[in-house]
């Protein structure tokens, strides 16, 4: 593990246990970040639709195991989409190989971990998913590894379980 990763880390594991205020997931977030592929993915056009918001990283054997699993379940709904947001300080290049090596059919981004997303969580762990309704709220945080049958089981309820 390179030393920035594992002193991130250990920052956000050291807020966590020493209380400390983490930024905290808005009802309604909003979410706009310019892919790998140069492209912007704007939460707010996804209105209407379900959304999977995935935090992951290069290193993470859980985010690499769920990855396919997410990009199968969100290619078979057409009502749904998807977002993974690399959430690691590494070079772009890196996240690119990473990404030739492990396709997916949805967009990814590279996140800078000292200014994450605003609306979201600062993740404790990864991978987080956050699972967006179709009105644009947080219907459920997953903290770990999800598989296809999370995801159905949560939009199958159609109502916010958090």
């Amino acid at each position: 593990m390179k030393p920035i990763r594992f002193l991130v880390l250990t920052v956000l594991t050291v807020c966590a246990s020493a209380g400390y205020a983490l930024a905290k997931t808005a009802a309604h977030p909003t979410l706009s970040v310019t892919t790998l592929d140069g492209k912007t993915f704007d939460l707010a056009a996804e209105h209407g639709k379900w959304v999977v918001v995935n935090f992951w990283a290069t290193w993470c054997s859980p985010c690499i195991k769920e990855m396919p699993d997410i990009a199968a379940f969100v290619a078979s709904h057409k009502d749904i989409a998807a977002i993974g947001l690399a959430y690691e300080d590494t070079d772009k290049a890196e996240v690119e190989a990473f990404v030739k090596a492990h396709p997916v059919a949805y967009p990814l981004a590279q996140l800078d971990v000292y200014k994450p997303p605003a609306d979201f969580d600062t993740p404790r762990g990864l991978p987080t998913t956050y699972l967006i309704a179709p009105d644009g709220s947080v219907a459920k945080k997953f903290t770990g590894p999800i598989i296809a049958a999370d995801l159905e089981k949560v939009i199958a309820a159609g109502l916010p379980n958090k």
